[in-house]
């Protein structure tokens, strides 16, 4: 896994993968998505900027915070929301994915959020299409690129308030030399895969922990260092990012039993304490409170959750605007 340094913007293009931003295409979308959290701060929360324009829901793998922030996103920017229910579509009479998003298309919208279990889908989905964009709200166990994004946003806005200054224009600059550890079930997490690829585009340092039985195949091709004493390993990290067991994806039959796990991999009220100052925990969610994390560490103001939520709407705006906006539009911004 590597992801490739470029200068191109994302403006009027798919987001599939992390990789296709390169650096500069991170920073852009971390900035734009920096002034529409102001929007979120207003007593009117919209503005115009996609009036008119129609973006479709499609998720063949349900994730209510997923759906429901992209969905609110599009409201936000005025888009028109078409949600495609699954349980009652013509996929449960036998249609075929592509028959579905080009039917879709043929409606007039433009743009896809798809989230599928298979890996690959949103890729194979954009060939297919011949005008409207795709953004990939998670595809099996592959990438959830925007779910990367909204931690490194939120990381960004901590170490900028913890500096005392503002995020808006830093760039990438806040991760140079930052610690990031990624701990739990990486072989089954496309969050893992995004982060990897984000926080490396930005210049961190990856660390990633968990069973031997739960790291992915072939992860010593990753740019990260695998470790095995987390309780070391916490003690230098800046940022630590837990996982959820993937239980859907049958996880939980590659460990003895969850208390094993909860017991040797588990941020608990002692691995918290070894946490140097300035430290922060974030989680993509679900949290699992008593297995990955401890209740009373989930309900630490050090464990970023809530704000990651939070940002998820400004992150998931940036995303749709930048693809399907002009150069111009986005300068405006």
């Amino acid at each position: 896994m590597s992801a490739e340094q470029s200068s191109e913007s994302m403006v009027g293009r798919h987001l599939l993968s992390i990789a296709d931003l390169g650096a500069e295409g991170l920073r852009e979308i971390l900035e734009v998505a920096e002034a529409f959290g102001e929007v979120e701060r207003r007593s009117v929360r919209k503005v115009p900027t996609l009036k008119g324009k129609v973006i479709a829901s499609l998720f063949f793998e349900e994730s209510t915070r997923t759906r429901l922030s992209f969905e609110t996103a599009a409201k936000r920017l005025s888009a028109d929301v078409l949600s495609l229910a699954v349980a009652s579509s013509s996929v449960k009479k036998g249609e075929s994915l592509r028959d579905t998003v080009e039917t879709i298309e043929a409606m007039g919208i433009d743009a896809v959020v798809l989230r599928h279990r298979s890996a690959g889908a949103p890729h194979q989905v954009a060939r297919w299409l011949t005008n409207a964009r795709v953004i990939n709200a998670g595809d099996g166990s592959h990438e959830h690129p925007t779910q990367a994004l909204i931690d490194l946003l939120t990381v960004r806005q901590v170490r900028a308030e913890a500096d005392g200054t503002s995020s808006e224009g830093t760039g990438l600059r806040s991760f140079e030399g930052l610690e990031v550890l990624i701990v739990g079930d990486i072989r089954h997490s496309r969050v893992a895969r995004s982060q990897v690829l984000a926080y490396s585009l930005a210049g961190a340092r990856i660390r990633i922990c968990a069973p031997g039985t739960l790291l992915p195949i072939g992860c010593e091709t990753w740019p990260v260092e695998v470790v095995h004493d987390l309780d070391a390993a916490l003690r230098t990290a800046d940022v630590v990012s837990l996982l959820r067991m993937q239980e859907e994806r049958g996880s939980g039959s590659f460990v003895p039993s969850l208390h094993e796990f909860t017991a040797t991999f588990g941020m608990t009220e002692r691995r918290a304490r070894l946490l140097k100052q300035g430290a922060v925990i974030t989680h993509p969610g679900p949290m699992v409170r008593g297995v990955e994390i401890a209740s009373s560490v989930a309900d630490d103001p050090r464990c970023l959750v809530r704000r990651q939520v939070s940002n998820g709407v400004p992150v998931r705006m940036a995303a749709l605007f930048l693809s399907l906006s002009s150069s111009s539009a986005v300068r405006d911004v």
